[in-house]
């Protein structure tokens, strides 16, 4: 099979690029910047391509399919070229689904938490040595790519992106998957500049549902009313499990879950985290995986990367960093936080940086996110704003926002830095949460402030 990728480049195309290579296809491609860690990896597999920029004669007829990223645009020369030739073009997630097609497929869909589950459910099937397809949003410890493709294994876990598909397919990808075995954790209106409503944002899911194969499984936050609305209300027919968040304690900053055998104790933290550990229990005790044998292999599972990650630690001051951009997140992960550690000062720190978050009427969504921290930060950048031709945003706005008088806002990377670094974090943790990295922040010199 000879496979040509449109913006090779991308963290899930890359991933997908390096998984039909070493499944033995002839893999090509093309971007316009390809930045690490992709060209690193690219480049070890020999698939970097010779030059940036975009070459429609790479696109001839001997090609079996061309991938499209969502990086391209519509009249990207390459994707014309492939049309013109009518050589099959499919978007990430429509080719996942090809190869996929004859095995069972899991999806886990939601807001929130997708990546996380996902991992778990990963590092069980791991530890007892239970071999799977999968494509997963992050790097996971002893698993060399975001994407594993083979002929042999009967099942392929899917991490459910409701983000639009490609250029030319403005469908979300999860709808592209047809599940057997589904998951949903939860519905928080996010994605706004596609999804201009709530109601909008929320018929996606109820598509989801409804394309489970008809005999299939939902596995659901009963805990979500929106979730638990929709999966009641289908008429599709499928089985339903609901989960919840499992009963816990937390002492001396270690956090222990309730089980058959007593109490056990875990890495991960928060109740938004145990919440994601029973949808995963459920969906491996689908995939065979009893409940003692995940309990055993729970216990080790450190976390996704840039979820909830311990950075620094000192014997009285520890620093996380996590992706948490979305309000609801935002909150589970600083309550979260709190919660580990309630003697300690916590000073949690947001920067806006996605669409949603940089929006005017978006902002009144986080009322109340940063409550649980001693010290709240919002970092954002003005320039950003303009980048995105959107309209600027004030201080005063987002304090309003947040409904936090005490709340800080800094614009100015540099500013914000100093703050930081004038901190003494004896008897505090240090909550770092974004999808960017404050204007160029070193998380390397930030482990040297504790």
């Amino acid at each position: 099979m000879r496979v040509h990728f449109i913006a090779i480049g991308g963290s899930a195309m890359h991933n997908l690029a390096i998984a039909l290579h070493q499944k033995g296809y002839q893999v090509t491609g093309s971007d316009d910047a390809i930045f690490e860690p992709s060209k690193s990896r690219l480049a070890k597999y020999g698939l970097l391509p010779s030059a940036t920029g975009w070459n429609a004669e790479k696109i001839t007829t001997a090609l079996d399919a061309v991938i499209l990223g969502m990086h391209a645009k519509a009249d990207n020369p390459e994707l014309l070229k492939a049309q013109e030739l009518g050589v099959e073009i499919y978007s990430y997630p429509e080719y996942l689904y090809e190869q996929s097609k004859l095995k069972s497929r899991v999806v886990i869909g939601g807001s929130h938490g997708k990546t996380t589950i996902t991992s778990m459910i990963l590092h069980v099937l791991h530890y007892h040595n239970k071999e799977v397809d999968y494509m997963v949003g992050a790097q996971l410890e002893g698993f060399e790519t975001m994407v594993h493709l083979t002929e042999q294994n009967d099942f392929m876990v899917l991490e459910g992106d409701e983000y639009l598909s490609s250029p030319i397919d403005l469908r979300p990808k999860f709808h592209l998957y047809k599940p057997n075995i589904a998951l949903l954790s939860g519905i928080a209106w996010d994605h706004i500049n596609v999804f201009k409503t709530l109601a909008d944002y929320e018929e996606q899911f109820k598509i989801f549902i409804d394309q489970i194969t008809p005999g299939g499984i939902l596995i659901y936050n009963e805990e979500d009313p929106t979730v638990k609305r929709l999966a009641e209300a289908t008429e599709n027919q499928i089985r339903k499990i609901p989960y919840k968040t499992p009963e816990y304690t937390v002492e001396n900053g270690e956090t222990f879950i309730e089980t058959n055998e007593g109490p056990l104790p875990l890495e991960i933290f928060g109740a938004h985290n145990l919440s994601n550990l029973a949808g995963a229990k459920w969906i491996c005790q689908n995939m065979a995986i009893d409940e003692d044998d995940f309990y055993e292999a729970i216990a080790s599972f450190k976390g996704a990367s840039k979820r909830l990650e311990k950075i620094a630690e000192a014997s009285n001051a520890i620093a996380y960093k996590d992706f948490a951009h979305s309000p609801s997140k935002v909150s589970a992960t600083t309550t979260a936080v709190k919660n580990q550690f309630p003697n300690r000062n916590l000073v949690a720190c947001l920067e806006l940086h996605t669409y949603s978050s940089l929006n005017a009427e978006f902002l009144k969504q986080y009322k109340g996110a940063l409550n649980a921290a001693d010290e709240a930060i919002v970092f954002y950048s003005p320039e950003a704003l303009a980048i995105k031709k959107m309209e600027p945003i004030s201080e005063q706005q987002i304090k309003e926002a947040f409904v936090n008088n005490n709340l800080q806002v800094f614009t100015d990377s540099k500013a914000f830095k100093d703050f930081l670094f004038a901190q003494n974090f004896n008897n505090k943790t240090l909550l770092l949460m974004s999808s960017g990295n404050y204007g160029g922040l070193d998380f390397d010199q930030v482990k040297q402030l504790f």
